[in-house]
């Protein structure tokens, strides 16, 4: 409901009827409320990325105007409200470049950094976030690294990483896991596991996201548990939430939040 196409579904309008009964409703209950998120290339409003209503791409001066006027406005909507704020979703591939979204073909590496900025200024006081999936791979764990350091080298804030941690039962490699929580934590910054579940599903594409297009695909094509999960699978299942939880532990100095997945 945090989504930027739900909250601004045209130009001026900003919806926050839906988020605010979710924000009060956590309030009411004493939840804390961690805000997510601001910059994703998927569930973007189009009217950011295009010129009027005209199918021609915005420039880069408007969408930048765009996307600093909606993080400060949602940002300053729930201050005090919202304590931490998931800022950048998914921005860095799994070779270690950045996803050629829109916000990168017309802002280039920049608008990680607009968007950093914009959240700081317009809440000084919640810590701010970097957030993916597949961040066990070496490449996308170095390159996560490098977009932590030239953010602190320009001054700009970041609290913490979110290491999504959709994992399955044969991935990720369970050292490159450890490696990826001690190069974050070394990176001076909170490490968290912001997604964690387990897929017992085959995964024949090696897919290690949120992508729910994805996901549905691999269930309609691959389940074979239609009938319930086999006692045996159920065991190594069983083993592999051991197995994660045993590296939680043996981390539990670098590791500020575990937040499950698919819980309702």
């Amino acid at each position: 409901c945090m989504k930027p196409e739900t909250l601004a579904p045209a130009e001026g309008i900003f919806d926050f009827r839906v988020a605010d009964k979710f924000v009060k409703y956590c309030q009411d209950h004493n939840l804390k409320v961690i805000g997510h998120c601001l910059v994703w290339h998927s569930q973007a409003p189009d009217w950011w990325f295009t010129n009027g209503y005209t199918a021609s791409p915005a420039s880069k001066e408007v969408l930048k105007e765009r996307l600093i006027k909606h993080i400060k406005t949602v940002v300053g909507h729930y201050k005090a409200r919202c304590y931490d704020w998931d800022v950048g979703n998914e921005a860095i591939e799994d070779d270690g470049s950045f996803r050629k979204s829109p916000y990168y073909r017309l802002l280039g590496e920049e608008f990680i950094e607009i968007a950093f900025r914009a959240a700081h200024e317009a809440d000084p006081d919640a810590e701010l976030y970097y957030n993916d999936y597949s961040m066990s791979g070496e490449k996308k764990r170095e390159a996560v690294c490098r977009l932590v350091k030239n953010l602190k080298a320009k001054g700009l804030r970041i609290d913490g990483l979110g290491i999504q941690s959709h994992n399955g039962l044969d991935y990720p490699n369970l050292e490159e896991y450890e490696k990826s929580i001690d190069a974050f934590a070394a990176c001076g910054v909170k490490v968290m596991m912001t997604e964690l579940d387990i897929n017992v599903l085959p995964n024949p594409q090696g897919f290690g996201g949120a992508d729910i297009s994805q996901n549905y695909e691999l269930q309609q094509k691959y389940n074979p548990y239609t009938n319930g999960l086999p006692a045996a699978k159920q065991k190594e299942l069983d083993n592999r939430w051991l197995a994660l939880f045993n590296i939680y532990h043996k981390h539990r100095s670098q590791i500020s939040r575990i937040t499950l997945w698919g819980v309702s």
